[in-house]
């Protein structure tokens, strides 16, 4: 078991990248459902509905896809200080304080040994509706919604060619914990699942099956319940989306999920979790075997080829 921190409070934001920028901002405030807090030269801020923060995902415009960095924030400014020191005190690479954008304060940033960029902040930019379209009629809610719209950011999965090597970063770095993993019959780890709170997980880091460096698997949003992703399932098919795989149930987190591609081929996901939360402190991680694994998903779908090989940016022999 990971001796828990308490110093990160939960998975801030993900800053993806599109070399396809006004159709992958389309899909997502248009067809995804999220929600334009704001633009600059480059980027397009985004958030779901019930994000209480002005941005969730940061859109930016390049001329590749994948990921630029993912953003923690962390509990309190003395739990940053204690976050920054351990980073610091680590092997891993530091990049340093860099100044915010439009949506936090100043951040520390490092990177994993596969050239994923990460960041941890505190002081950030709280969502606030600016007109009666966006103010929501509770009060205990964040902004208005409308259709099947996700709720909220819930995880990003990363792809690594060592996943132990990532565990002892995410261990070391961020305090995360594990709570579920894949134990490979030739002894290397398949997957891990990582929290820094009490949710299942927030962050996920599979196998790296191709050349690449510093790819993404998928972000994932969540929903209230899993009518909304039979409905969004549709909404995509009728928008000509990709739909790769699902709505099925995972083994491994017990997750209702639907996975598509945006038009620049980065792979979202919608996803539901249900109600399951690690509050027991001595939680022993779940494993799962590679016999485990062949049996598919929880009820008997298989995992389709692609969802082992697409990540992005793509590599080079996929």
């Amino acid at each position: 078991m990971t001796d828990h921190s308490h110093d990160i409070a939960h998975l801030g934001h993900v800053e993806m990248l599109t070399d396809r920028f006004d159709d992958s901002l389309d899909f997502f405030t248009r067809i995804y459902g999220l929600h334009l807090s704001g633009r600059d030269d480059v980027s397009a801020y985004l958030r779901a509905w019930d994000d209480y923060e002005h941005c969730t995902l940061k859109l930016t415009r390049s001329d590749t896809t994948g990921v630029a960095h993912i953003g923690y924030r962390a509990a309190s400014p003395s739990a940053l200080d204690r976050r920054v020191a351990a980073i610091k005190a680590s092997d891993f690479i530091n990049h340093g304080w860099v100044d915010g954008d439009d949506s936090h304060g100043r951040a520390y940033r490092f990177e994993d040994p596969f050239g994923h960029l990460f960041e941890v902040y505190y002081d950030t930019r709280g969502f606030a509706a600016q007109d009666d379209t966006r103010r929501p009629a509770l009060k205990n809610t964040a902004s208005a919604f409308t259709g099947a719209a996700p709720r909220r950011i819930d995880h990003v999965n990363l792809l690594a060619a060592n996943v132990t090597e990532f565990r002892r970063f995410m261990e070391t770095c961020l305090g995360s914990r594990v709570t579920e993993y894949i134990a490979l019959d030739n002894g290397r780890i398949g997957g891990c699942w990582f929290t820094v709170n009490n949710k299942t997980y927030d962050l996920a880091c599979t196998e790296e099956h191709g050349p690449g460096k510093g790819r993404l698997h998928h972000v994932t949003y969540a929903s209230d319940q899993r009518e909304d992703i039979l409905r969004a399932a549709d909404v995509f098919l009728q928008n000509g989306v990709h739909i790769e795989t699902g709505p099925h149930k995972h083994a491994i987190q017990g997750t209702f999920f639907l996975y598509v591609w945006e038009p620049a081929g980065n792979r979202v996901e919608l996803a539901n979790a249900g109600a399951r939360l690690m509050l027991a402190p001595d939680w022993k991680p779940v494993k799962w075997t590679e016999a485990d694994r062949r049996k598919g998903q929880a009820w008997g779908l298989k995992t389709i080829d692609t969802f082992h090989t697409h990540g992005t940016p793509p590599a080079k022999d996929h």
